[in-house]
């Protein structure tokens, strides 16, 4: 028994959608998390995940970290080790067979399922029915299938069908990763989105999402082009209108030229005297042209959509963060919900936020003996002041 002093105690928080691991070795104490109340990543997301996931578990026991992780085995992952640079293509029999031997390998060493990055390279060349026929390799080790859709904008409808399909065809659970309408002409729709779902559910397909509390997203200047030229000025037009505005495009990272992080499309292209949609273009190659790492904040969503994906009876929160990355999502999503949803605006209660950050997160990654209040359960707890848990974490 311990004295909570008057606070609110609650289950550790579940991050069902984590980039943490790519930098936590450096910072093994996980501040950002720990700071937020979260005991617990699932990494391997977005099909990024480097096969085998054994060998995470054994960097885990060399060099242990202050929250417990689990992981999905990625999509992408298994493409490049079975393609290597050969990947802008449907796969053959034989690779394919390859891959499911090594996502077979990764379920039998622990993983939770399948992730997908569809929107990313290599996996947007995968045709459905390759995503399909792994996603029964993980299914029948009692798996589940996550993914990053293959369009959160233009495609959405059709990506959401196609995950679907995944769960209907393998009678496995399926779970959309950080959900949002990224296109100015889908906002509105959450109602149209959550009625798919909720369609999905009463035909027996076990569908549930995730969703980080901010209206941007950070990700590669290339995801918005799904057609993948980047000399094609026309969709770089139609991406600055409908996917984001310039202003709304900050540079999170441009190793090919670190002076513009930090600053927004518009404010380069006036500094440069250049069409912003040329720009972006132009930026594409250069980074590519020098083999150098980029990242953009996009501002695509807006509020209303997300609350009403937020308040579904089966979304979970997320962070989709990293530890040092310049989203902010990292370090403030789940203080977010607590400050911004439940004390200012009263979206929910504390009891659902809490939910939608332990219970139901453990119950859409099949967690069981973690997520609740209960005697013979793992003790990751939390203890927070709900009238001051606030977030502080900025784009600065």
């Amino acid at each position: 028994v311990l004295d909570g002093g008057g606070f609110t105690v609650a289950p550790g928080f579940i991050d069902t959608h984590s980039h943490h691991d790519q930098s936590i070795w450096e910072n093994p104490t996980a501040p950002p998390l720990l700071s937020q109340g979260v005991t617990t990543m699932v990494v391997g997301q977005d099909g990024g995940f480097v096969h085998p996931v054994q060998e995470l578990w054994n960097r885990l026991e060399r060099q242990p970290v202050a929250v417990n992780v689990a992981s999905y085995s990625g999509h992408n992952g298994l493409r490049r080790a079975s393609m290597g640079a050969d990947f802008k293509r449907h796969t053959t029999p034989e690779e394919l067979a390859r891959m499911s031997e090594m996502l077979d390998t990764d379920m039998r060493a622990g993983a939770l399922g399948l992730s997908t990055g569809l929107g990313y390279d290599p996996g947007i060349y995968s045709s459905s029915d390759e995503v399909v026929a792994l996603a029964q390799v993980a299914a029948r080790h009692g798996g589940r299938y996550i993914s990053h859709l293959r369009s959160e904008s233009y495609e959405l409808w059709a990506s959401i069908d196609e995950l679907l399909r995944v769960g209907r065809e393998n009678r496995m659970p399926v779970q959309i990763s950080h959900a949002k309408l990224a296109m100015v002409s889908l906002w509105g729709r959450a109602p149209e989105f959550i009625s798919r779902l909720d369609a999905a559910r009463a035909a027996g397909v076990d569908v549930t999402l995730d969703i980080y509390p901010y209206e941007y997203w950070q990700s590669t200047m290339k995801v918005v082009l799904p057609k993948r030229d980047f000399t094609d000025l026309a969709a770089a037009r139609l991406a600055l209108t409908e996917a984001m505005k310039p202003e709304g495009v900050l540079f999170g990272r441009f190793d090919a030229d670190p002076s513009i992080v930090g600053k927004t499309l518009a404010q380069v292209a006036a500094e440069r005297k250049i069409e912003p949609a040329r720009l972006y273009l132009d930026l594409i190659n250069q980074s590519l042209k020098a083999g150098a790492r980029e990242q953009i904040i996009g501002t695509s969503m807006n509020s209303e959509d997300l609350a009403t994906l937020l308040r579904w009876p089966f979304a979970n929160i997320c962070s989709d963060g990293a530890i040092d990355g310049p989203h902010p999502r990292g370090a403030g999503a789940f203080a977010r919900v607590l400050r911004l949803f439940v004390r200012e605006q009263r979206l929910l209660t504390l009891e659902q936020a809490v939910r939608k950050m332990s219970g139901q997160s453990a119950d859409n990654m099949a967690f069981k003996n973690r997520g609740y209040l209960r005697p013979g359960y793992v003790a990751d707890l939390v203890l927070f002041n709900p009238q001051t848990i606030a977030d502080h974490a900025t784009i600065k």
